[in-house]
């Protein structure tokens, strides 16, 4: 059987995009998923969630919120090091820490949005570990029509009070705090509607269901939260009143370009093991590997996954530069989520009957995989996306 992590092939156009500080922060990286992450995986997917303490020793290494000044306990470093921790993720086959969401979306509505006091207050306790957070859109009558959410915020005094439930709630089991998207005065403005509010996990009516029963990434905390007139102080609210949907709108771009890393890296790892399983395998007195359909296959493979890998580097250069369009981004959520379908599948394929076994990691990422062509805006809704730029 082969082990979980599992170094990519070099693309065949090498990369540019890192420094050697990048370099050095991806071994700080990669040995923290080696040693606290992978030997636990099993246990992670058999209790659907990670330890709560894993938080806490990500963020002592500094690998939570890396992105956010550093008066808010961050780094205040470029992109490029979330798209490290990502990539590193997918590399160990992980599919189990909900990091990226708490770090590289979460923590951008409060540092973009937030003001004084709610960035010191929760940016601070994010970066080390000490408040797990979640942001709450999708509702079990909602998908990616935003515009439909029925979670309402209504001004009583000083107060927000919140009824509703969300669904599909990545980080909700554990989480300390949640943004919830909820709409406020008159039903009738649809996305003018929209708010953002703040949501203490220990606040009275605030509950959350069971982790969810997943067909894949099992280990993933994912649950149901529900709202139970909740009152929060008007101070809660995110930015200003009725602007929720144009805040959505400026970080899904990020959001979508975040599967498409994860999709890559995962791409490029379960290549590299399907490579190693074709070596290792004999059949008809053999490697499997010499087999030319084994052969053109692994070729076919590599070029698409190199071809991707190209689009999205310089995807990332134009995040960098903040010249990013939604299109690109939706480009390369819906392309590259697609082809790392095409790699599992072909992969486990590959492997034959033993990569129908869960022990071998082909089967988890054929699993876990499904659901990258699903959340962030389905791959349809990015299609959509993309045809109104035409």
């Amino acid at each position: 059987m082969q082990s979980g992590a599992i170094r990519p092939i070099p693309n065949m156009l090498p990369r540019k995009l890192f420094t050697s500080d990048h370099e050095a922060f991806r071994e700080t990286v990669r040995k923290f998923y080696e040693k606290e992450v992978v030997p636990n995986i099993e246990k992670y997917e058999n209790q659907q969630h990670v330890d709560r303490d894993l938080w806490n020793k990500a963020g002592a290494l500094g690998l939570l919120c890396t992105t956010m000044p550093e008066q808010y306990g961050g780094s205040g470093v470029d992109r490029l090091y979330s798209m490290i921790l990502i990539e590193e993720q997918a590399y160990a086959m992980d599919s189990s820490t909900g990091f990226s969401l708490h770090s590289d979306i979460v923590a951008n509505y409060i540092n973009n949005f937030g003001n004084e006091e709610q960035k010191m207050h929760w940016l601070t306790k994010m970066a080390t570990g000490e408040a797990v957070t979640a942001i709450a859109m999708t509702e079990p009558g909602t998908g990616s029509d935003l515009q439909a959410v029925r979670t309402t915020a209504v001004l009583d005094g000083d107060e927000y009070v919140i009824n509703g439930s969300k669904i599909f709630i990545t980080n909700g089991y554990l989480c300390d705090m949640a943004i919830v998207v909820c709409k406020t005065g008159n039903n009738e403005k649809g996305s003018a509607n929209l708010s953002l509010i703040i949501v203490e996990a220990d606040r009275i009516g605030f509950s959350k269901g069971k982790p969810l029963n997943k067909i894949g990434m099992k280990g993933q905390d994912t649950c149901e939260l529900f709202f139970d007139n909740v009152r929060v102080p008007k101070a809660n609210l995110l930015g200003m009143e009725g602007m929720g949907f144009i805040m959505l709108m400026k970080e899904l771009a990020w959001e979508r370009m975040l599967v498409a890393i994860i999709c890559q890296a995962g791409a490029e790892a379960a290549f590299a093991h399907t490579v190693q399983y074709t070596k290792d395998r004999k059949a008809f007195g053999k490697s499997i590997s010499t087999f030319q359909n084994t052969r053109f296959k692994l070729a076919e493979l590599r070029t698409e996954i190199d071809f991707c890998r190209t689009y999205l580097d310089r995807c990332m250069e134009l995040q960098l530069e903040e010249n990013l369009g939604v299109d690109a981004a939706a480009a390369a959520k819906y392309k590259i989520s697609d082809m790392f379908s095409k790699v599992v599948d072909d992969g486990l394929q590959l492997h034959g009957g033993y990569g129908y076994m869960l022990e071998y990691p082909i089967a988890r990422a054929y699993i876990d995989n499904r659901a990258n062509r699903i959340y962030a805006g389905t791959n349809e809704i990015m299609k959509e996306l993309i045809s109104r730029t035409l």
